[in-house]
């Protein structure tokens, strides 16, 4: 089941628990979660000042963000507007330490995937030019 399905069939899950789906989608498709600027994550922190957005519901938490520090800082945004945090293939519980901790491991874990990709992507490119091959746009 694609990621933003098993979210809604988790939501419809929670409707006696007063949960609604609301009508934007906040999807920033091939944008990385290793940057906070992305389009749609705007609009949502938007819709949560403004009132609009109450639960955040992702897939996994590296859907939000791969940053161990972007994440805290959305968090905090989260908190300062009463916004819970769910991710619906990983329990988490931010309310108490012990799903903090929890919490900060797995992003330490996106973090570090975030990062050896990257690693990986400079040595593929590094390798390309000592072969005399461009990686990229062509010639300006």
């Amino acid at each position: 089941m694609p990621q933003r399905e098993a979210c809604q069939a988790y939501i419809a899950s929670q409707r006696g628990e007063g949960w609604v789906l609301v009508d934007d989608r906040y999807d920033d498709g091939g944008v990385s979660g290793g940057t906070l600027d992305r389009p749609a994550l705007k609009r949502l922190l938007a819709d949560i000042e403004g009132g609009k957005v109450d639960i955040v519901v992702v897939y996994k938490v590296d859907r939000l963000s791969r940053s161990l520090l972007d994440f805290h800082k959305l968090i905090e945004q989260f908190e300062r507007h009463q916004t819970t945090f769910v991710s619906i293939t990983q329990s988490f519980n931010t309310t108490d330490a012990m799903g903090r901790m929890h919490l900060n491991i797995m992003l330490t874990f996106a973090q570090y995937e975030r990062e050896v990709i990257g690693e990986r992507i400079r040595d593929k490119v590094a390798a390309s030019r000592k072969k005399g091959i461009w990686m990229g746009a062509g010639p300006r």
